[in-house]
């Protein structure tokens, strides 16, 4: 099982890589488009994950301890946006298509700072594959090996396009392909640190798990809510990026439920 679990933890990883890879296989920036697609399947994605791999089970796992699951569920939740806030206003970064940088003023190179905000933002996914993997190492009756792996190809899809938005721009301001690309690797790199930390936490306090599964939901709808979403909605194309949203949600979805 153990040997299952390591490599579930490092499938979403694999996505950022391969997005990363792109900057070796096209030209230029990726077509508006295409991009428009991503960020909208990803978004659908995400949103579809917070729902059934972590609020469904977070509010079903408190209930079989007698706790309130709506309460539960909903400090969880509140926790999760508000640590996302905290980074946010904390750390330096520059969301993919702004001009104005975020967070306390800094001397950091728009590309070091846009590599940031990918980095910040790929936390909460970590945490969250991190939790469904916990739940399954613990026995939880609500949490299968399936259902865990089924999440961890889900933000690995969602973290795709975060891997392109990396090394192109990189590339493109000048640094080497190569560079570009490992730039691009290592903001995907503090997914699995997060995922093993949320793991040894939630071993040494089991009736945390529920508050952690919340926690996890809320931070990555606020990454949904605060980045990829006002990104797939600026220019052109909007409109195939909410229909974008609706296929990734569903494809989620329908994941969940058939193969969780």
């Amino acid at each position: 099982m153990l040997k299952d679990v390591g490599g579930g933890l490092l499938i979403p990883f694999i996505g950022t890589t391969l997005g990363s890879f792109m900057v070796y296989l096209v030209r230029g920036k990726i077509n508006a488009k295409i991009e428009k697609i991503l960020l909208g399947f990803a978004s659908g994605v995400m949103m579809a994950a917070s729902v059934w791999s972590l609020i469904i089970p977070a509010i079903e796992m408190a209930e079989q301890t007698n706790r309130s699951g709506w309460i539960v569920c909903s400090i969880g939740f509140l926790l999760g946006i508000l640590f996302l806030l905290s980074l946010d206003h904390l750390i330096p970064h520059l969301h993919e298509g702004s001009i104005s940088p975020e967070g306390p003023p800094s001397h950091l190179k728009n590309t070091t700072m846009l590599m940031l905000a990918v980095t910040m933002h790929n936390i909460p996914e970590g945490m969250a594959v991190g939790i469904v993997f916990a739940g399954v190492l613990n026995n939880s009756s609500l949490i299968t090996m399936s259902g865990a792996f089924v999440l961890a190809m889900g933000i690995a899809i969602q973290n795709f396009p975060e891997g392109a938005i990396i090394s192109m721009p990189l590339h493109i301001a000048g640094e080497s392909k190569n560079k570009s690309f490992l730039m691009g690797t290592l903001s995907g790199a503090v997914e699995p640190v997060a995922a093993v930390i949320t793991i040894l936490i939630s071993s040494l306090i089991l009736s945390i798990l529920p508050y952690l599964l919340a926690f996890a939901a809320g931070a990555m709808i606020y990454v949904v809510v605060e980045d990829l979403v006002p990104q797939a909605q600026i220019g052109a194309h909007t409109d195939t990026a909410t229909v974008a949203l609706a296929i990734g949600f569903v494809v989620m979805m329908s994941m969940d439920v058939a193969l969780g």
